[in-house]
């Protein structure tokens, strides 16, 4: 009897703990209403708040990397690690990860910021577009006092523009086909393609200049070899691989663009070209929330309403 009478109880424990969802749906009938204003009121503001949003463009240039010279030196490359030279060059290096290593690099970024005065330009864009053209919500919330002063130091200007570079800038690599991409996403869709440009000069500036004083090194070694070595088919390699190197010197000023070639320029954008916001996106993403989290909030509304009635019940 005993256990017929304690499955009983179990059964009657279930049907307790069981979710009526009758209950709940007409807990939110009860407050359909109240559910819709507070969908209407927080899409209304995510509307207000997307087409604050200037839209950001993308401008981008697509590079192929320089065939690979070979590498001069032959037999000669044990010599010349004796002495702390490589005989590669830049050529045997990958241009995608040379750019990338550039492009992290503080100090490169510390002098294209004061070179270019970047601090300045990220901060007052121009060119802006809205959606449907309303930028007053942007001007109320944006608009800066003439009178106002930046009281942050240089070092913290250029170290907060050198973060907002790295959301910026980017540089890419399709493994199948070798083409690299440096692409720069602003607001400003000019500005853009000019981070781009500039970019892209001062980072082959950059590698060319550090491949040319590695040439200049090997030179100057092979040079003094030559002069102090008797051997005449040592003095053959030596003179072989002086060539090499001044030919390389040679057509490194042949290409702009010295270890990649151009295969797609640079533009400005097209105003309807927009990466981002994504808008509908973000409207329908704050609808379907909003409703869910009214829906939660009755619940728990109702949930504090029930206990505190049974506790005055109780009391």
């Amino acid at each position: 009897m005993s256990e017929k009478l304690s499955v009983n109880e179990q059964a009657s424990y279930i049907e307790e703990d069981e979710i009526d969802l009758r209950e709940l749906f007409n807990t939110i009938l009860k407050y359909k209403y109240k559910i819709l204003l507070f969908v209407f009121v927080i899409t209304t503001i995510t509307f207000v708040y997307v087409l604050s949003i200037p839209n950001s463009y993308k401008s981008s240039v697509v590079l192929s990397p320089q065939s690979e010279q070979k590498s001069v030196g032959g037999g000669l490359s044990s010599l010349a690690s004796l002495a702390g030279v490589s005989l590669g060059g830049g050529s045997s290096k990958d241009p995608a990860v040379m750019m990338q290593t550039v492009l992290g690099d503080y100090s490169f970024n510390e002098m294209m910021v004061e070179k270019y005065n970047l601090t300045s330009k990220l901060e007052n864009q121009e060119n802006l577009v809205f959606a449907l053209g309303l930028d007053s919500v942007y001007n109320m919330f944006n608009s800066k006092d003439e009178d106002e002063q930046d009281t942050r130091s240089k070092e913290e200007k250029v170290y907060s523009t050198i973060n907002s570079l790295k959301e910026i800038l980017s540089v890419s690599a399709d493994k199948k086909s070798g083409l690299i991409t440096l692409s720069a996403e602003l607001q400003d869709r000019y500005l853009a393609k000019e981070l781009v440009d500039i970019y892209l000069k001062e980072i082959v500036d950059k590698v060319r200049t550090s491949d040319m004083k590695e040439i200049d090194e090997q030179i100057k070694y092979y040079n003094k070899e030559l002069s102090s070595t008797y051997d005449v088919s040592l003095k053959e390699q030596l003179s072989k691989s002086l060539s090499g190197l001044y030919q390389k010197k040679v057509f490194s000023q042949a290409n702009d663009y010295y270890f990649v070639s151009k295969v797609v320029d640079s533009r400005v954008s097209y105003i309807k070209e927009k990466s981002k916001p994504k808008r509908a996106l973000i409207l329908v993403v704050s609808f379907v929330t909003s409703f869910i989290l009214g829906i939660f909030l009755v619940f728990f509304y109702e949930f504090i309403r029930s206990e505190k009635t049974d506790e005055l019940k109780n009391s």
